[in-house]
């Protein structure tokens, strides 16, 4: 099999890149310059412009993992969320319509979608009700890939991925609690603490994205990418500190952030279907994250 990853060099792309490497082809496209890896293609982070990569090459798989991935920077720079988020889909699926047809084209796609969820855990079926532009975005792009499959035959899938952590991230929660112990002063964390999240190890995330591959209808259809286990934030605070120093005491502001919702746990019953169960739970997860953030230090 012949697989396209676009933003290759980002967190999830990355990890795609090495665990597909080990069983396909596969052909790496990102904004960094980079000339020495083997199948790379360089797109313009300016103006990107897919044609030429879809009319020079043909594949049978396209990750799109691309994109930006912040909410508070949606807020401050929504257009640029918009370019990266959901334009970028918009030209990808346009390139694949003219020069490459059959090739299944995967979205990644965010919980964000879901904002505030009505009911837990969230369904696939449930309103869309994003409190944020990177949520209305992701919302967009995924009304894109429905578009293009209706409208084209364009065979897409987009996931509603929850909570990723591990190796390579250098964001959100985990990477932000790190700094915190590093700067050796009293920690203080948004929220809370009793908000909850569906955490997924991104080991755990390339292998669903295989299962997506092999057994999802590419219909344009979305579908939840989580483990369907809800951890509070104070919870999976404690299991990280308490990993690197028992002693570590933390608080928290009692303040929400905008943009963020309160309660997440994801009905995985669809990705389940397709054979796909949790291999690495949060312990061993946060244990291989912090064991990289102090080799990286």
């Amino acid at each position: 099999m012949k697989i396209l990853i676009i933003g290759s060099k980002g967190f999830i792309g990355s990890h795609c890149v090495s665990f597909y490497l080990k069983k396909h082809e596969v052909w790496q496209c990102d904004v960094v310059v980079d000339y020495n890896t083997p199948n790379y293609l360089l797109i313009d982070a300016t103006n990107a412009n897919f044609d030429e990569v879809f009319r020079t090459e043909l594949f049978d798989v396209c990750i799109n993992c691309s994109g930006a991935a912040s909410v508070p920077d949606s807020i401050k720079n929504p257009q640029r969320d918009f370019e990266l988020n959901t334009h970028n889909v918009f030209k990808q699926l346009n390139a694949i319509r003219k020069y490459n047809i059959k090739c299944k084209f995967i979205n990644l796609s965010s919980a964000a979608v879901y904002g505030n969820p009505i009911k837990l855990p969230v369904e696939e079926n449930q309103a869309l009700i994003a409190i944020s532009p990177y949520g209305r975005h992701k919302k967009m792009a995924e009304e894109i890939c429905s578009e293009f499959f209706e409208q084209y035959g364009v065979k897409t899938c987009s996931l509603r991925i929850f909570s990723a952590y591990g190796e390579g991230l250098k964001k959100q929660l985990f990477w932000d609690l790190f700094q915190k112990y590093k700067s050796n002063k009293s920690i203080i964390l948004y929220g809370t603490g009793n908000e909850t999240r569906d955490f997924i190890y991104v080991l755990d995330l390339v292998r669903a994205i295989e299962f997506v591959i092999n057994g999802a209808k590419f219909q344009g259809e979305s579908l939840n990418v989580a483990n369907g286990i809800e951890l509070s934030i104070k919870n999976v605070a404690s299991i990280f500190y308490k990993e690197i120093d028992p002693k570590i005491n933390f608080n928290f502001a009692g303040q929400q952030r905008e943009g963020d919702p309160i309660n997440w746990v994801a009905d995985i019953s669809q990705l389940a279907s397709m054979g796909y169960e949790q291999k690495t739970d949060i312990k061993k997860g946060l244990s291989n994250y912090i064991e990289w953030l102090k080799e990286k230090e």
